[in-house]
């Protein structure tokens, strides 16, 4: 494994994160490949064996479940002062903005909540999961001031949001002398890459981390197109993501699986070997033990200049989807 350190913090983190979605009862969730505690756990206790000390999480996943599985791993598979636990708090529910709780209050109930499902006396990366359009970004801001001074988190960080809201609230919290968002989650992988319309060229500028999600497209880049899996017959989301692009998508991923043919590897090692050209430390779900096993292999494998512009070559620009087509405001 390698390391590096997240943007702005003194957090140094592998460069492979464990994504811990599909971790959780799945009574409480939406997925049917949702593990249970054994399977998460041993998932886990491999990441840990492999190096990976960074872990990704959020209270909505699986009604907080997801927390608890990984706090209770951590506990019994590493030293506190050895992992990086990041986890993410979602946006006032309508039912909090009619009964008049404030952005502040609303933070301060979640990290609580969250710090009690993990067990943890702090989160080190503390993450804006999506967009507030109906609470003033300052109060968003002040909330996780609120936060770090009291111990509760280290650094915060943000997803899901353009790069105009990213510098927006920078800006406005070095103004205040608030903490900064020092890392940023969005969509992007070898068959999505609109992060690097604005976005990317935002973080190199203010060294801010980007650690993305769905660094294989939901199995798409990890896969051949004839051969299925649970997740892709059933992940409805993820089919609204990225079917609407399968023909042009498809001639990139041919390109994954011919150089990972010719390098003897698996097109996981290859999109992920392309996509740790481009970003901090990669965001990747595990629900077997080989996912998190050959994500780690990729950190080792380098990709000539002329192979990532083979396989970027063809991109066509996509329409926003998933959560960011739903960053506008509402109500």
């Amino acid at each position: 494994m390698k390391y590096t350190i997240l943007g702005n913090s003194d957090l140094k983190v592998s460069r492979i994160c464990m994504g811990c979605m599909g971790f959780g009862d799945a009574k409480n969730g939406q997925h049917s490949w949702t593990l249970d505690e054994e399977h998460s756990r041993n998932i886990i206790r491999r990441g840990i064996e492999l190096g990976v000390n960074f872990f990704d999480t959020a209270i909505g996943y699986q009604s907080g479940t997801s927390e608890q599985y990984v706090g209770r791993a951590l506990r019994d598979f590493a030293d506190r002062e050895n992992v990086v636990v990041a986890t993410k708090f979602l946006p006032r529910t309508p039912e909090e903005i009619e009964s008049g709780i404030s952005g502040q209050k609303h933070i301060e109930r979640m990290i609580d909540k969250s710090l009690e499902n993990l067990g943890m006396d702090y989160i080190d990366l503390y993450i804006y999961h999506m967009w507030d359009w109906n609470t003033p970004v300052y109060d968003i801001l002040y909330g996780l001031n609120n936060v770090v001074k009291a111990g509760k988190a280290r650094y915060i960080g943000i997803s899901n949001c353009y790069a105009w809201q990213l510098a927006k609230a920078n800006a406005l919290a070095e103004r205040e002398g608030f903490p900064e968002f020092v890392s940023v989650q969005g969509h992007y992988n070898l068959i999505f890459r609109e992060e690097e319309r604005e976005m990317s060229m935002l973080c190199a500028e203010d060294n801010i981390a980007m650690t993305p999600y769905s660094a294989l497209a939901s199995g798409r880049l990890s896969r051949r197109p004839e051969e299925t899996s649970e997740r892709l017959e059933q992940d409805s989301y993820a089919r609204f993501k990225y079917d609407s692009t399968r023909e042009q998508d498809g001639k990139i991923i041919q390109r994954v699986i011919e150089l990972a043919e010719s390098h003897g590897v698996t097109m996981t090692e290859i999109s992920l070997a392309w996509l740790l050209t481009k970003v901090t430390s990669a965001v990747v779900g595990a629900t077997k033990i080989h996912h998190i096993e050959d994500a780690v292999k990729a950190v080792d494998f380098e990709l000539s200049a002329e192979e990532i512009s083979y396989l970027e070559e063809l991109y066509i620009p996509h329409s926003l989807t998933g959560v960011m087509a739903q960053n506008k405001p509402y109500i």
